[in-house]
């Protein structure tokens, strides 16, 4: 949250603009950077919009919360009205959606999305944006998840007419999705009376909801069967929702008009691409239509069978790998859904390939030509093993050489870090990854940095967050020798070894060994904890607390990082392969290791300059500040 006070004072501190430089202020502290100019404008135009109305209510004692950050997400509510319900006498929650549009239309595919002129790609119609922002507030805030009739919401478009958006109600309104134009500012106000008493001031009421604790958030693995199933686990917000929509609605036109097209979902780690995935399987799984979702992670596909389809050997087959299309046919199925798709390699074909199957194919013209709407969804910057090539510019490519439709849409919100935007770019800032370089973490209220002065430390700290109930991993980067595989009953040798500190990295095999759980299952097995993982296991999973080793194959010297690829004992990284490519997929390596927490990231570097940089650089959140 930005900022909060009575509608009153906020008005007038919107008459003096004291407001919007304490807003770009705040911003700037929480995120890492500046607003952009529309964003201040945006507020410029309707914060006082909004304001006015409540106080032409007579109700300028309710609290007006503005930017409000949704628990466990990066997504921001532009303003939660704080009040008493005038009837029943309880608190009463507001949630509104600030539009500055003069016109929209729906979406000729589907009503449920717009479009205006401003934006290239549809938008989600305000009226079920707004309900999904009540559905989630209901979800993950303890003040309100007992009591969800308190909560509502409604869109105000201030600028516009009736006429200029009156597409937009073919969306059914309800208590948690009303629309209102400036031309009908009347209705407003009375809509907002019946929510909000003029008697009693709405401080209180603000304050239960700032104190309502944080639900636990709903982990990906934990609740895939349910998703798929039954899909009534995760609440898809605004271009999540788009996309979801956007590959329906081309799944629909496909079987209408034997129409063939691509769709991308593009966004960094944590914005919710394999919800999104889950939730479309799901879906097509209950309509009956011939889908299959496909990964290049033998360790997320294997969890995703294991977890989705415990009692259903049905829905256990709907999980198969990139390299399963060999010699399918052209449009066999409706729909493929390629996951983590940055892992998209230039052929099928490996050393077990029989020469009958090397057919010199890329694999990302074998994933486009079995399905008539394949859909892929990745993140650039995990790439991390050489000849993985799964980009939006190599998809677009492969479309236009057939002549093919493909959509892009990006996204940009954050759920794992603790829907923390500042810790991720924090993270791309300090590797190197952007332009800008590293600096000093400024603590937020959504995630958690430390720095441990040894391994000992590190694996002590996560140790006292499992006793809390909280799951943990450590990982580290490929720096030490990987042992084959015990006998059943021997102990897992002890290879990743720091003083006198030493522990195994996790099974790199299909079956337990001595308590430690199979490779694929490290990162959600409660007993993968004893073991360090590496981003093979790590890529595609979340848990609340990441521990990172950083080894010696990424070092801080003087003002710059330092990659050094004799350090990595990675098997990948051969002779051919630059300078240049393996310093970019080390630095990759890390970005998917750091950004693995959903509450908090601990890290330790084995080399003791990097240490001093990395506490300088944490905001000297080391050993001595590390909670109990």
């Amino acid at each position: 949250m930005l900022f909060r006070e009575s509608a009153q004072t906020i008005a007038e501190r919107a008459f003096d603009s004291s407001l919007y430089l304490h807003l770009t202020e705040q911003f700037a502290h929480m995120h890492g950077y500046r607003p952009s100019v529309a964003e201040v404008c945006s507020w410029e135009r309707s914060i006082p919009a909004l304001a006015a109305a409540l106080n032409d209510a007579g109700l300028g004692e309710v609290e007006i919360m503005l930017e409000y950050a949704l628990p466990l997400n990066s997504k921001r509510a532009d303003a939660i009205l704080a009040g008493v319900h005038p009837v029943t006498g309880e608190p009463s929650y507001v949630v509104v959606e600030l539009k500055q549009w003069s016109q929209a239309e729906p979406d000729e595919d589907d009503p449920a999305l717009c479009r205006i002129d401003a934006y290239a790609h549809p938008v989600l119609n305000p009226i079920e944006q707004v309900r999904r922002y009540c559905e989630y507030l209901v979800n993950f805030n303890g003040a309100v998840a007992e009591h969800p009739g308190r909560v509502s919401g409604v869109a105000y478009l201030h600028n516009a007419t009736e006429f200029g958006v009156a597409g937009l109600r073919v969306i059914e309104a309800d208590d948690r999705g009303q629309l209102f134009t400036g031309e009908r500012r009347g209705e407003f106000i009375d809509h907002l009376r019946a929510k909000l008493s003029d008697k009693v001031p709405g401080a209180h009421a603000a304050d239960e909801l700032r104190a309502g604790k944080t639900v636990p958030s709903k982990q990906l693995m934990s609740v895939a069967a349910q998703e798929v199933r039954e899909r009534e686990q995760f609440v898809l917000l605004d271009e999540q929702q788009v996309a979801y929509r956007m590959v329906l609605n081309a799944v629909r036109k496909a079987k209408q008009s034997d129409h063939k097209e691509i769709v991308v979902i593009a966004g960094g780690p944590g914005t919710g691409k394999s919800v999104i995935a889950l939730s479309l399987l799901g879906e097509l799984y209950r309509q009956g239509v011939p889908a299959l979702h496909a990964t290049g992670s033998q360790s997320f596909t294997k969890t995703m069978r294991k977890v989705a389809g415990t009692r259903k050997r049905e829905v256990q087959d709907l999980f198969k790998y990139f390299n399963s299309f060999m010699t399918a046919e052209k449009n066999t199925l409706d729909v493929l859904i390629c996951d983590e798709a940055h892992r998209i390699r230039e052929t099928s074909a490996n050393r077990f390939t029989s020469a009958a199957h090397r057919t010199g194919k890329r694999q990302i013209d074998e994933l486009i030509d079995v399905a008539r709407v394949p859909v892929f969804l990745l993140d650039e910057h995990q790439v991390v093993r050489p000849g993985e090539m799964g980009t939006v510019e190599d998809i677009k490519s492969a479309a236009a050489s057939r002549g093919l439709d493909c959509h892009v849409v990006p996204l940009e919100s954050q759920f794992r870090c603790g829907g923390s935007d500042a810790y991720l770019r924090w993270v791309v800032r300090l590797l190197g990854l952007q332009p800008g370089g590293p600096v000093v973490w400024e603590p937020d209220d959504r995630m958690q940095l430390l720095v441990a002065d040894s391994p000992g430390e590190l694996e002590v700290f996560l140790e006292s967050r499992r006793a809390q109930g909280y799951g943990a991993r450590m990982s580290a980067g490929y720096c030490w020798r990987w042992s084959p595989e015990p006998r059943p009953g021997a102990p897992l040798p002890a290879d990743v070894v720091i003083g006198e500190w030493a522990r195994p990295w996790n099974l790199r095999g299909d079956r337990a060994v001595s308590g430690a759980p199979p490779s694929a299952l490290w990162a959600t097995d409660p007993a993968g904890f004893g073991q360090v993982g590496c981003v093979y296991t790590a890529q595609g999973f979340e848990y609340d607390w990441s521990g990172v080793i950083i080894g010696p194959d990424l070092v801080w010297r003087g003002d710059r990082w330092i990659t050094d690829r004799t350090q990595s004992k990675d098997p990948v990284f051969k002779k051919s392969i630059s300078d240049a490519d393996v310093d970019r997929l080390i630095r990759n390596t890390y970005k998917v290791l750091l950004t693995r927490g959903m509450i908090g990231t601990i890290v330790y570097s084995t080399d003791p300059e990097t240490r001093e940089k990395l506490r300088e650089l944490a905001g000297g959140m080391a050993r001595e500040s590390l909670p109990a």
